[in-house]
């Protein structure tokens, strides 16, 4: 019997290929967490081999989420999968009904569902610095997520200093990078602070009596997170006052809207917010540009392209890449094999922002606040086609959907999150505009990418 020890993925990663490689059985395996001497000295009974294996792509997101589950078994489970792909069931990831497959799937749900939680319940505080603003929120999350959640947090909050304490570890941002530490009891967390009144007064602003349900509240918002949420303080009077505040609301006028959520309709389908979104004035673009051009295909596409911002063809036609971009984005999908009818297409911006020259309108790229206000359709759209891979074509979609940092130099053809699982590539305008070497080496990448998307889709599949 051998065991080894993994304090995280890619120390697991790493022992449980050479393990693979030396085909050793999950049955002669012991793993776990405790400091120890490295064990891979120890001469093994099966002859040595090479250490490179093959395994699908779904497998490796699969164990980076599992990765974080609390469970001490998590490692043996991940090793048993690993072992079982690598000895003639290829196929295991699609079968959810296989035990270890439903014990992993579940511990996945469980994973996703608590770091959703963690994005709606950490609370910062402020602390005052030499360097300046600090903020810091304490967090108790049911598994050790904050890898999954650090680039929400870091394109949420880009312009701002912050820390998350939890008592696993801890997680800061500089402004540039992500920087991980060790965790911290509550004790050492900021107590009070001035933002504690302003939590109150935005979720007094944003409660919505009319639609209070009691049990649904305590279940979307545990009990156990109260202590660290200080809008909770306030619940008890809210419902009292709920009666009131729904006349209020009855009787209220709408105000100015400020962004695309202002002219969401109430239920997402494709139709219904393509529909809704003609007539957004969610920010100033809509005053200049000819029409909305919302994203088109199918609502149960498994693969959805993302791009900047309609051009001067699209504003005029309504209808995303049907200009000289669009014809290079037909080319590249062709080429891997996509027809164009089976993906959906859209944009991070849906109106046309241009400084008109002459008989001529010169694109210009959208700011960070029409981004910012355009993104609940995108969302939306997101929501409702579930698609199964995402590509982003150029850098704004890929700082929506990725990172606010991200680069197409060093982030180009890497895999991101889980659920969509999302890649970015070269935007077809930009292979336009490149000259000679360039033009050719960015149409080769779009190439491949699409075709890695495809492959992607195809082994995520169930």
């Amino acid at each position: 019997m051998y065991r080894f020890t993994a304090q995280n993925f890619t120390a697991w990663r790493a022992q449980a290929r050479e393990l693979i490689s030396k085909n050793i059985s999950p049955t002669d395996l012991i793993w776990d967490e405790t400091p120890q001497q490295h064990l891979f000295a120890t001469e093994s009974p099966a002859s040595k081999q090479s250490n490179k294996i093959t395994v699908p792509p779904a497998f490796l997101l699969l164990a980076e989420v599992i990765a974080c589950h609390r469970s001490e078994n998590r490692w043996n489970l991940l090793y048993r999968l690993l072992w079982r792909l690598t000895h003639g069931e290829k196929h295991l990831l699609q079968i959810s009904t296989d035990p270890l497959m439903h014990e992993l799937l579940l511990m996945q749900k469980a994973i996703r569902r608590d770091a959703h939680k963690t994005k709606a319940f950490v609370r910062f505080r402020l602390v005052q610095e030499e360097q300046g603003e600090h903020y810091i929120a304490w967090h108790r999350p049911d598994h050790r997520v904050l890898p999954l959640v650090s680039s929400f947090f870091a394109r949420r909050f880009a312009a701002m200093m912050w820390t998350i304490l939890t008592p696993d570890e801890s997680l800061h941002w500089d402004g540039t990078q992500l920087i991980y530490g060790p965790g911290v009891d509550s004790s050492q967390a900021p107590q009070k602070d001035d933002l504690e009144d302003l939590w109150r007064s935005y979720y007094r602003a944003t409660f919505n009596p009319a639609r209070i349900k009691i049990k649904a509240m305590k279940r979307e918002m545990p009990v156990r997170h109260w202590q660290t949420l200080p809008e909770t303080d306030i619940i008890v009077d809210m419902l009292a006052e709920a009666p009131l505040r729904v006349e209020a609301m009855i009787a209220h006028q709408e105000g100015s809207k400020t962004s695309a959520a202002e002219f969401m309709p109430k239920t997402f389908d494709l139709t219904e917010l393509r529909q809704a979104a003609a007539s957004c004035e969610g920010c100033e673009l809509y005053r200049s540009a000819t029409q909305t051009v919302f994203g088109e295909g199918p609502n149960t596409a498994q693969l959805m392209l993302v791009g900047e911002q309609p051009g001067n063809d699209e504003d005029l036609g309504g209808r995303p890449f049907i200009g000289p971009a669009g014809e290079v984005l037909d080319g590249a999908l062709e080429h891997a094999g996509i027809n164009r009818g089976d993906i959906y297409i859209t944009n991070a911006v849906k109106h046309f922002r241009f400084v008109p020259q002459g008989n001529f309108r010169r694109h210009v790229s959208p700011a960070r606040s029409h981004v910012s206000a355009c993104k609940p359709w995108l969302d939306a759209e997101i929501d409702t086609v579930k698609p199964r891979v995402i590509v982003c074509l150029g850098n704004t979609a890929a700082k929506v959907l990725i990172n606010p940092g991200f680069t197409m130099k060093t982030g180009r053809g890497r895999w991101y999150h889980d659920n969509p699982i999302v890649l970015a590539t070269y935007h077809p305008s930009s292979i336009l505009r490149a000259l000679g070497n360039d033009r050719e080496e960015q149409k080769q990448n779009l190439y491949a990418d699409l075709k890695a998307a495809v492959k992607m889709m195809q082994t995520v599949k169930s």
